[in-house]
């Protein structure tokens, strides 16, 4: 494609805008035509169980932006009684995206008010997720990415969801 294809609004096959850079690990977009990482596809609807090991394997392989779309398809998606505890991880995960980019203000933000989202669950193990360990891990992670200067890893980060 030719830069003059790009002046308009790139669309999904139901002329939804959607942006169709590649994009890098973390989500950033990159220049049309360099080599990027495969998009998480949207609106998979999944079993929770499925959602976990999904994120999980994302979140290990130093994807955490994309660990955030999975949570997002199952917060749109899931039982409404759910969908907070969906929303809270798909913070926790943006978070991280923002802290290894080196946001460091809007990486603590997201990762203190996902760590409070989660809080607010009623159930404290749903689908086998340590809420108590992933809050502490979150404050954790807040308050260091806080303090250092460099964006922390993305993989060396990542929670164990399942603690």
């Amino acid at each position: 494609m030719d830069d003059t294809q790009h002046d308009r609004r790139d669309r999904d096959p139901e002329g939804r805008a959607r942006n169709a850079r590649p994009r890098d690990g973390l989500g950033r977009p990159l220049p049309y035509g360099e080599p990027g990482v495969e998009r998480q596809p949207e609106g998979v609807v999944r079993t929770g169980e499925d959602t976990v090991e999904e994120a999980q394997r994302l979140l290990d392989a130093g994807m955490p932006f994309h660990a955030h779309e999975v949570f997002e398809d199952a917060w749109k998606s899931g039982p409404e009684a759910e969908s907070a505890l969906w929303r809270a991880l798909a913070q926790l995960a943006v978070g991280l995206t923002h802290a290894a980019r080196g946001n460091r203000s809007g990486g603590a933000t997201l990762l203190r008010r996902g760590a409070t989202g989660i809080a607010e669950c009623h159930d404290a193990r749903p689908y086998g997720i340590d809420l108590a360990h992933l809050a502490s891990w979150a404050k954790e992670l807040a308050d260091r990415v806080v303090q250092e200067e460099k964006p922390v890893s993305a993989a060396g980060s990542a929670p164990r969801l399942r603690g």
